[in-house]
């Protein structure tokens, strides 16, 4: 595991990048202004610090120069996150003070292996950390070998979550169909019928029990699993009723790549043996 800096001001971008980094065993540090991110690095010495270019007060560029001439963080590798695309601004962000650049929009499936790239310098903490990604992500990828192909419609408010849920499962093979509303979902399963659904529990005007009694009350759709991702702490009561509608299980935020797959896997196969 290493400690990772990430200065960015954008809030979805934040989000996203941090999730990534923390589903794969880092621990993150965030900051949304330069000055911020300038004085947490000399403060916390991370391992890595991953920057955006436009920054409010001062910019990546300046951030960069500060902390290349500071001993303590001059050794400390910089990467900048940026949507700049013009010839010669990769030149510019390496000369400026960074070690490498990676692309936005960032790809869920590759942005942490992106980023260990340039752990794999500092001594053997980025190597290990390397492999365990690489073993975590084999183990998961085999644990939904009897159930690719599956259709998988994913109900969540947030394009953060969804572009998450679609990392994880288009590469172990899943279709993904995906939905921000209770209504969009109902339409979307009643035009494909999936084979399982992935729904939030909170969203505005609306909540994933309601989602639940409409599935079941549609005669054709009754039967298809769905699972639970929430990031509310469940208690008992709740995951009661949730359990007594027909969830199959409640996945608790920040989810694990793995432990998400292993038990979509698991539901899957339960369901069709059910069946057979």
């Amino acid at each position: 595991m290493a400690r990772i800096l990430v200065i960015e001001d954008n809030a979805a971008n934040l989000e996203l990048m941090s999730y990534l980094l923390q589903a794969f065993g880092h621990a993150v540090i965030t900051a949304t202004d330069g000055e911020q991110g300038e004085a947490i690095a000399r403060d916390r010495l991370p391992a890595l610090i991953l920057c955006d270019l436009h920054l409010p007060g001062i910019d990546g560029f300046e951030v960069a120069r500060r902390l290349k001439k500071a001993p303590p963080c001059s050794g400390i590798p910089l990467v900048a996150v940026t949507a700049f695309a013009m010839v010669g601004d990769r030149d510019k962000i390496l000369t400026q003070g960074f070690d490498g650049y990676i692309a936005k929009p960032i790809d869920p499936e590759t942005f942490v292996e992106q980023v260990e790239t340039f752990l794999g310098g500092i001594g053997s903490r980025g190597s290990s950390q390397t492999q365990l990604t690489a073993s975590s992500s084999t183990d998961a990828y085999d644990s939904s070998r009897h159930t690719r192909g599956a259709l998988i419609l994913c109900l969540d408010d947030s394009p953060v979550n969804l572009n998450l849920l679609r990392s994880m499962l288009e590469p172990c093979g899943y279709q993904v169909a995906t939905a921000d509303t209770v209504q969009e979902a109902l339409t979307a399963a009643r035009e494909n019928p999936p084979d399982l659904i992935l729904s939030d529990m909170h969203m505005p005007h609306e909540n994933g029990y309601d989602f639940l009694r409409a599935l079941k009350a549609d005669a054709e759709l009754a039967g298809i699993p769905l699972i639970f991702i929430t990031s509310s702490i469940v208690r008992t009561p709740d995951l009661k009723m949730g359990l007594d509608l027909g969830a199959y299980k409640f996945i608790s935020r920040p989810v694990e790549p793995e432990v998400v797959l292993a038990e979509i896997a698991e539901c899957l196969q339960t369901h069709r043996a059910a069946k057979s």
